[in-house]
């Protein structure tokens, strides 16, 4: 296996690791870790550190996991939902990353776009096993979940990642 590959790979597992223990931090507050979001940052972190395929996979493996062995956050709806949408974080991250110019204002344009192609995919495929169950899942709803109590984890992950992907690509620490 080429030496950047398996870089990558140790990598991903830090990250899926840093997924599985930061709810941790919020776990005594739900209501906080909810609005906090602190599965995105490392899903979002992975995509622009080791790109697309590997934020793909680990934002798919990081709520699964912890649902499965913590039983939070629950499988269903929640972490099945959580899987795709972390899914597209990472995986919107890696490809837009790549695909703009490398100055600072292009990685927080990536990471917005990253978010919103993350929220439209949990909506979406909340909708679906909405759906599946009978349940319905409105437009209020969606928005509610996606942006409305989301909006301290939005800043939070606005604030927090442009700047460790800077500090990281100044160190030579990234591609």
């Amino acid at each position: 296996m080429h030496r950047n590959s398996i870089r990558r790979l140790t990598l991903t597992a830090m990250f899926i690791a840093l997924g599985y223990l930061l709810p941790f931090l919020t776990g005594q507050i739900p209501q906080v870790g909810s609005m906090l979001s602190p599965m995105h940052i490392p899903a979002l972190l992975c995509g622009f550190v080791c790109g697309w395929q590997y934020g793909l996979v680990a934002g798919a493996i990081m709520p699964l996991l912890r649902s499965v062995t913590l039983g939070m956050p629950p499988m269903f709806p929640t972490a099945v939902a959580m899987a795709f949408e972390l899914a597209a974080y990472g995986c919107a991250a890696g490809l837009l990353y790549r695909a703009f110019p490398r100055r600072i204002a292009f990685v927080y344009i990536a990471l917005v776009l990253s978010m919103l192609v993350g929220r439209a995919v949990w909506g979406l495929v909340t909708a679906v096993l909405m759906m599946a169950t009978g349940s319905s899942f409105t437009t209020q709803a969606f928005l509610a979940g996606a942006f409305v109590n989301a909006w301290p984890g939005i800043l939070l992950h606005i604030l927090v990642i442009p700047p460790i992907v800077v500090g990281l690509r100044r160190a030579k620490l990234m591609d």
